[in-house]
């Protein structure tokens, strides 16, 4: 290993003890999470896809305007914030906390703190192709951004949030059990057969 992984993997663990630092009262409830999402349950997902849409459409029946969803919002985030690290070793019960729960909470914080990079990473990638190839750059936002008013525009917004938000969790889920890999790999090898059969079309 090079000085410079050394480095990014003394970096890594640093940010990821100050981040189980910084959730260490939320860490009854991100394991619980963790196991939802992850569907150690066969009727994890059911349950995850029924409070998500209950959710939905107790929305889609209140209607609140943008302001005071983002005020409800924010509020229960508040809330949460305040009370989730004080009730959860009552409600779970720290004494519980185990040397494998201890481990798989490094693991959550280790996964956040790498995705985190990612986004970052991505960023930075984004802003050096605008300063090298501004063309390009402002033909790939342009193009993204048109596509994504006209899908806007095609579909009902709380819908299509609601559509976003049910990927977003049943992906963890999705992942865990194989489910993207082999779908990912089917459609590889499909594409792989189209691509032979138009080579042997064009001999």
């Amino acid at each position: 290993m090079t000085e410079v992984d050394n480095k990014s993997a003394n970096m890594l663990a640093q940010e990821t003890a100050q981040l189980e630092e910084q959730l260490q009262g939320w860490g009854e409830v991100i394991l619980a999470g963790d196991r939802v999402l992850r569907w150690e349950k066969p009727w994890f997902p059911g349950a995850l896809m029924g409070a998500t849409t209950v959710l939905f459409l107790l929305i889609y029946y209140l209607d609140p305007s943008v302001l005071t969803g983002l005020s409800c919002s924010v509020m229960l985030l508040c809330l949460a914030d305040y009370l989730v690290p004080t009730l959860a070793p009552r409600v779970f019960g720290s004494n519980k906390w185990t040397t494998e729960q201890q481990q798989r909470f490094h693991e959550i914080c280790g996964n956040l703190v790498k995705t985190q990079r990612r986004v970052v990473g991505w960023w930075k990638r984004l802003c050096a192709l605008k300063e090298e190839k501004p063309k390009m750059y402002f033909a790939s936002v342009i193009s993204s951004l048109l596509a994504v008013a006209w899908i806007g525009q095609q579909v009902h917004n709380l819908f299509l949030t609601y559509l976003i938000v049910s990927f977003l969790l049943l992906l963890p889920g999705l992942n865990q059990h194989g489910i993207i890999s082999k779908y990912a790999g089917m459609a590889k090898r499909e594409i792989n057969k189209l691509l032979k059969q138009k080579e042997k079309k064009n001999e």
